[in-house]
C-alpha cells in the first residue's frame, strides 16, 4: 500500500524564556516595539507536518512515502527519518534555500512568540504521481506548499485515490473558492475546531453543506475528544485523560498516522478516530513532536484499554 504524505519538513528552535513576556512589553508601546529576551535553553527538534505524521506511521510500521522539500541543510533530517525507516527519495532538495524554520520561544507562563521561515517550502515538491496504482494508495493533503496542496489533491481525485484533506495552518493563504474547491476533491476533511470555524467562514458552506462533496468531516476538540460526522449523523470519540500532559504540540499530526492507519487497515471510520487518539496521547506525554515512543504491542493495549476490542474480531 502507497501511503502518501505531502507536507512540510521543518527544523523547530524550542526556546524557554525564564520570565514573562508580559514584564518587558509596555502597553502603550505597542507601536514602537524593540524588545530582547535572553533565553535559557535552545533545543533543535524534527518538526513539519509531514515528517510528523510520517513519524506516527513508522511507529506504526508504515513506511510511507513523503512529498515536500528541504533545503541545503537537509543532511541531519535525513539521517533521522533513514533512523526511523523512512524514505527521503520524494523529497525534493532546494540547495539555495534553508530547510522550513520555526523558532518557537516560551516564557513561564505558556505563553510563546513564534517566528517562522518557509525557506525551501517555498517551493514546491513536483513528485511524480503518474505510476500509482489507485487501488493500493491512500494520501494526505497537510499543510505545506501551497501549490502541492492545491495539485495533489487535484490529482488525487482524478486518479480515484481516497485523500485526505488536512488544511490547518494553511488557511491564511487560501481564497474561499479555491478552499471550497480544494475540500471538495477530497474524501475526508480533517481539522481542529478553530479551524473549521475558519473553513465555514472563509468558504461560506456548514458542515452539512461540506459534507455534500466530503464524505466525512473529523473535528478534534483537544480534551474533548473528536467528532465524526458524516451523512448518517455524527458520533464523538472521547479524548484519553492522561495526568502528565508535557506538551500538546504534534498531537494533531499523530492523531493523523493513526488515522491514516485504521483506513490502511481496513477500518471503520470511528475505530480509525479512536487509533489516532491514541497517538495523540502518546505524543502530548512528551515534549517535542517526534521525541515519543510506543511498540505496536503498548500501542495495541492502550487502544484495547480505552476503546476496547477490534470491532471486526
Amino acid at each position: 500500500m502507497d501511503v502518501l504524505v505531502s507536507g512540510s519538513l521543518a527544523y523547530d528552535r524550542i526556546m524557554d524564556f525564564p520570565g514573562l513576556f508580559s514584564d518587558h512589553i509596555m502597553a502603550d508601546q505597542l507601536h514602537n516595539i524593540n524588545v530582547s529576551f535572553t533565553v535559557s535553553s535552545l533545543a533543535e527538534k524534527y518538526g513539519g507536518t509531514a515528517g510528523n505524521i510520517g513519524y506516527s506511521l513508522a511507529l506504526l510500521g508504515e513506511n510511507p512515502r513523503i512529498l515536500a522539500t528541504v533545503g541545503h541543510d537537509y543532511h541531519q533530517y535525513f539521517q533521522w527519518l533513514e533512523d526511523c525507516g523512512l524514505a527521503t527519495e520524494d523529497i525534493r532538495i532546494i540547495p539555495e534555500e534553508l530547510t522550513a524554520s520555526a523558532y518557537i520561544t516560551t516564557d513561564t507562563d505558556g505563553n510563546q512568540i513564534t517566528g517562522f521561515n518557509p525557506g525551501a517550502m517555498k517551493h514546491p515538491s513536483l513528485c511524480d504521481l503518474s505510476k500509482l496504482d489507485p487501488s493500493q494508495c491512500v494520501a494526505i493533503v497537510a499543510p505545506g506548499n501551497i501549490q502541492d496542496m492545491a495539485e495533489y489533491i487535484g490529482v488525487y481525485q482524478d486518479k480515484g485515490i481516497f485523500a485526505i484533506f488536512d488544511p490547518g495552518q494553511s488557511l491564511p493563504a487560501w481564497g474561499g473558492a479555491d478552499l471550497a474547491a480544494a475540500i471538495g476533491r477530497s474524501k475526508m476533511l480533517v481539522s481542529n475546531d478553530y479551524e473549521l470555524g475558519l473553513i465555514n467562514n472563509m468558504t461560506g458552506l456548514s458542515v452539512r453543506q461540506l459534507l455534500q462533496n466530503v464524505e466525512t468531516v473529523i473535528t478534534t476538540k483537544g480534551d474533548q475528544g473528536t467528532e465524526v460526522t458524516s451523512q448518517g449523523g455524527a458520533v464523538t470519540v472521547p479524548a484519553i485523560p492522561t495526568g502528565k500532559v508535557v506538551d500538546p504540540t504534534g498531537a494533531g499530526d499523530a492523531f493523523r498516522g493513526g488515522l491514516i492507519k485504521g483506513l490502511i487497515q481496513g477500518q471503520p471510520v470511528k475505530r480509525s478516530v479512536e487509533m489516532g487518539t491514541v497517538c495523540a496521547h502518546y505524543v502530548i506525554q512528551t515534549k517535542g513532536t517526534q521525541e515519543y515512543r510506543f511498540t505496536l504491542a503498548e500501542f495495541e493495549a492502550t487502544l484495547a484499554q480505552h476503546f476496547g476490542p477490534d470491532p471486526a474480531l
